[in-house]
Formats: C-alpha cells, sequence, structure tokens
C-alpha cells in the first residue's frame, strides 16, 4: 500500500507540476529543486559523470527541450559545443537564447580568470571565464535567487510559494555554509596539482594553493615534457594530492603520483558525480573531505 501511496505521488507531481524546468547540469537541478518545490518537474539534461564540455546529442534530449517551460544553463560558454543543435532541432520559441523561458547563471555570477586576449595558442579558453563556478558554495544562493525570480516571471501563479521555498533554502543554506566555512579553516595549508582548472573557484575560497595543471593548458592532452614538469614541481614544492575529476583519464595522474609519491584523488565536479555526492550538500562536503583529509 505505501508502494502504491509513493507512486500515486510521484505521478500527481510529474503530471500536474506547473513549471517543465531543463537544467544542463545536475547542480543546477538540485537548486531549482530547492526553488521550485513540487510545482516544477526538474530534467537534466547532462550526465554528471561525463565531460561537461561535450553531452551526446541524444534524441531523448531534444524531446525533454521539447517540452520545457523553462531552461537553465550554466553559461559562460561551457554549454557552447553541444546545446545549441539540440536547441535548433527542438524548435521550442519558449526556451531560445533571449527568450522568457531561457535562464544563463553565469550573468549572475562574478566570473574569475576571464582572459585579457583569447588564442587557440591558449587551449580551449572559455572567452567570458572559468565556467565552473559551482564549486564554491557561496555561488549557490545567487544561483537560487536567480532561478527564483525567473520562477515568478513565468509562473506568477505560485510567487508566494516559490518566494516562501527561496526563503526557506536561504536560511538553510546560510547555516550549512557558515559551519562548511569553519571546517575549511583548518584545510588552508592545503596544496595541490588539478588536472584540469575545475575546482578554482573551491580552491579560491578557501585559500588552497593550486601549483600545476596537469593539462599544459586547457583542453590539451599532457605530454610527456609537460608531465616532467608536474612532476618536478610537486617535488619542489611539497604537494600530497593530485585532484582528478571523474571523465578525465587517470593514467597520467597515477604515472605522476607513482614519480613524485603522492596521492590521487577523484573529486566530483557535479552533483552525483561520485557516490555519496547527490545532494548539494553531500557534494561539498565530499569535495572538502577528498580535498582535506
Amino acid at each position: 500500500m505505501e508502494k502504491i501511496v509513493l507512486l500515486t505521488t510521484l505521478l500527481t507531481t510529474f503530471l500536474f507540476a506547473s513549471v517543465q524546468v531543463d537544467t544542463t547540469y545536475a547542480t543546477l537541478g538540485a537548486v531549482a529543486k530547492r526553488v521550485g518545490g513540487d510545482e516544477v518537474k526538474v530534467n537534466v539534461l547532462a550526465n554528471p559523470k561525463y565531460d561537461p564540455h561535450f553531452i551526446t546529442p541524444k534524441p531523448s534530449l531534444i524531446a525533454k527541450l521539447r517540452r520545457a517551460d523553462l531552461l537553465i544553463i550554466n553559461g559562460g560558454g561551457l554549454e557552447i559545443g553541444w546545446l545549441p543543435p539540440l536547441l535548433r532541432s527542438a524548435n521550442n520559441a519558449k526556451i531560445q537564447n533571449g527568450a522568457k523561458g531561457f535562464l544563463d547563471i553565469s550573468h549572475f555570477i562574478h566570473m574569475i580568470d576571464v582572459p585579457t586576449s583569447v588564442s587557440r595558442a591558449y587551449g580551449d579558453v572559455h572567452v567570458e571565464g572559468n565556467p565552473h563556478y559551482f564549486t564554491d558554495p557561496h555561488n549557490i544562493l545567487p544561483m537560487a535567487k536567480a532561478i527564483a525570480d525567473k520562477l515568478i516571471e513565468i509562473d506568477p501563479t505560485h510567487k508566494q510559494l516559490y518566494l516562501q521555498n527561496l526563503q526557506n533554502f536561504e536560511k538553510e543554506w546560510t547555516h550549512f555554509v557558515k559551519n562548511f566555512d569553519q571546517k575549511m579553516q583548518a584545510c588552508k595549508t592545503k596544496k595541490v596539482v588539478e588536472y584540469h582548472e575545475l575546482f578554482d573557484y573551491f580552491l579560491r575560497r578557501y585559500g588552497i594553493k593550486s601549483y600545476a595543471n596537469i593539462e599544459p593548458l586547457p583542453g590539451v592532452s599532457p605530454s610527456s615534457k609537460h608531465t616532467v614538469v608536474v612532476i618536478d614541481i610537486i617535488k619542489q614544492n611539497d604537494i600530497k594530492k593530485i585532484l582528478q575529476d571523474v571523465y578525465h583519464e587517470k593514467k597520467t595522474a597515477k604515472f605522476i603520483a607513482a614519480k613524485a609519491d603522492v596521492k590521487v584523488v577523484v573529486v566530483p565536479h557535479d552533483v552525483g558525480a561520485v557516490d555519496g555526492s547527490d545532494t548539494l550538500e553531500e557534494f561539498y562536503n565530499t569535495i572538502a573531505q577528498r580535498i582535506c583529509h
């Protein structure tokens, strides 16, 4: 009987949710669910275990976009390699760039590492800055506020509900971040090397220094020469950890770790990227635990 009641509740929420929301990534989806509550049905387009720069354009994604009332994207050029053709195929006027049902969260975030000049010689540089901003938990509330404002714009009937959900979430998240920041005080002396500049927002927030990237340039595979340079940097600076993500090849990091006697830790770049990171709170706690301990 309990299973029947649960199934009925889920079906009711799916069928009668006021707003169909698509988000490009899981962290965006997690925030949208906290703000939208039962009035939204959230679909996450990208699998968090894969490279967020390149998502396979499956027909199922086109179908989701075709039904959406609101599309929430990360922005900062992160989706440029895969989203535009899907939007063209979906042919949904409500969620095209510039339409009421289109929300680019990067417009509400202070982007870091904005290049002064752009050239292919610098690798796959993002013109608007580093797009991996939601590794910083302090960026979650600006994201939530932007989502709440957009939901109110397209679904004003439920304005008070969205405002109440936002208020509740702000209270919960402020408490979480306050405690999280206190815990991170003990982590400021850590030194790391990254594979790709996925965690720069988190590292900068908490005063953790990254000395090098395994990629010689963004999107460029590591060469033997650069690998030797990274090994020397690790040894010279007494670095103890390499931050590896779930989707880049792991062979190079393991080779460097063996030569330099350091540890490789797999850190989630998105909610659900690794086991035990399926909620916002779990996501940040997992990042902290794997970098700091």
